[in-house]
């Protein structure tokens, strides 16, 4: 049930003398604040205060709860008749609390920047908030926060506003949500959180770290709205937040991740997967598929198709100097044949045609060495043979910043290269260095896509 208003009241007469008091609705109930400052929540006519240290000396039989499903825990405030200890409570509490950040001031309606035939001076960047039971949400509301990306981009959230409400809750980020319809409604202001709501989740059945059908389905939609919006250029690219694979499954969606899901709804078969990290860039001749299968997949023929189109999406991207490698398959790239045939019978023979073909490629190089020999300059960038073979390489040169880069499609998208985190999602700890490192690198390929129209 709602808070009443004369529960609102009574609370802020209880506590004026802790300073200039205003209760606020937020996500239909009501946040509390002094001096601008917001300390406590009334949720259900009950009151929640912030859990510091200070709060829990003066006061250390204050039981802990969370003010809503989902939510962090609170010091509950049952004893709200005692005025003397709640005003105690507040001054402490705010004094622990930092300063409320300063908001500019908002445009005049009408005064927004608009895209369509002036394009907005930075590229405009839609933002899928993922699964919503996942990191996501955190992530996204902290790399909005990030001087770089307010620099660079102007971001478009598409989400659930209800989630991403909780996940500011979460992580303590203030952020102004500003729901629009269309992407030239966007503000390019600091502290705004522009969000298209799809309104998609159930918070009675939400649970943070819990795959569901619910969850798969939401993430779904947000993923086909973004690139609704990239197909009509009213974005000019698209960074991902992570999906649940076991939520996908259990809502029935027939993809196994982003790239199979882009491919299909761009109408691109078989799309690139590129990793960038600090400089250094991998290509995938196989992902999701059992080690098993990738072998039968290791062939010339596909080596060579990989390669041309590898060389085609680099040259989009501006890199047309430079050697791509191939990375071995077996140890030693298989002396020979000593350790496997797959070099001598498929890369190898791959290799002599491409260069017959006039290409600047080098391999098998042994996998050992070939990543580091691309990171410190040696190849403008490796064809990974395998999923793990180029995952382990790149997240290990530097874990946060492996961005993936979706190539080939009409669109550009660019995501983060871990997992929904179920483990600490809704604890406010996730870190959104990837998130960030995402959306500038769409902001910063973004140009090279905007008349771009795959080969079909």
């Amino acid at each position: 049930m709602a808070s009443r208003m004369e529960f609102v009241e009574f609370i802020a007469d209880q506590l004026k003398e802790a300073g200039a008091i205003t209760c606020k609705k937020m996500f239909g109930e009501y946040g509390v604040y002094c001096e601008g400052k917001i300390f406590a929540v009334i949720c259900d006519d009950q009151f929640f205060i912030k859990i510091t240290e200070a709060g829990r000396k003066l006061c250390p039989d204050l039981r802990e709860a969370p003010p809503y499903k989902g939510a962090k825990n609170y010091f509950l405030v049952e004893d709200v008749e005692d005025r003397e200890k709640m005003v105690r409570l507040a001054v402490a509490t705010c004094g622990e609390l930092p300063a409320p950040k300063a908001k500019k001031k908002k445009r005049e309606k009408g005064k927004y920047q608009k895209r369509s035939d002036e394009r907005m001076a930075k590229p405009v960047i839609a933002l899928t908030m993922g699964d919503p039971a996942g990191i996501g949400p955190e992530i996204i509301v902290k790399a909005l926060a990030n001087h770089a990306v307010r620099e660079h981009a102007v971001c478009i959230v598409i989400g659930d506003r209800k989630v991403l409400g909780l996940a500011m809750e979460t992580t303590g980020m203030e952020l102004e949500i500003h729901k629009i319809g269309k992407a030239e409604e966007a503000r390019d202001e600091k502290g705004v959180l522009n969000l298209i709501d799809l309104d998609n989740v159930d918070m009675g059945a939400f649970a943070w770290g819990k795959a569901s059908a619910m969850c798969g389905r939401a993430a779904y939609g947000y993923i086909e709205k973004s690139i609704q919006l990239a197909n009509k250029k009213e974005v000019d690219a698209v960074s991902t937040a992570p999906i649940n694979k076991e939520a996908f499954h259990e809502a029935k969606i027939p993809y196994i991740g982003h790239t199979e899901l882009f491919g299909a709804l761009t109408e691109t078969k078989d799309p690139l997967t590129m990793f960038e990290t600090n400089g250094m860039r991998v290509f995938f001749l196989t992902r999701h598929v059992s080690m098993r299968k990738m072998l039968d997949l290791v062939k010339k023929d596909r080596i060579v198709d990989y390669v041309i189109r590898c060389e085609e999406a680099l040259k989009r991207l501006g890199v047309s100097e430079g050697t791509m490698a191939i990375a071995g398959l077996n140890p030693h790239s298989g002396e020979h044949g000593l350790f496997g045939e797959e070099e001598t019978l498929e890369i190898e023979p791959a290799v002599r045609e491409l260069r017959a073909m006039g290409y600047d490629v080098a391999g098998p190089v042994g996998a050992d060495s070939v990543f580091h020999q691309c990171a410190t300059g040696k190849y403008n960038s490796v064809l990974s043979l395998y999923h793990d073979q180029g995952h382990i390489a790149a997240k290990t040169l530097d874990f946060d910043r492996t961005i993936a880069i979706t190539n080939g499609m009409p669109i550009l998208r660019t995501s983060v290269d871990h997992g929904t985190a179920f483990d600490i999602a809704g604890t406010g700890t996730a870190g959104a260095v990837s998130m960030a490192e995402a959306i500038l690198l769409a902001a910063r390929y973004s140009p090279c896509f905007r008349d771009f129209t795959p080969k079909k």
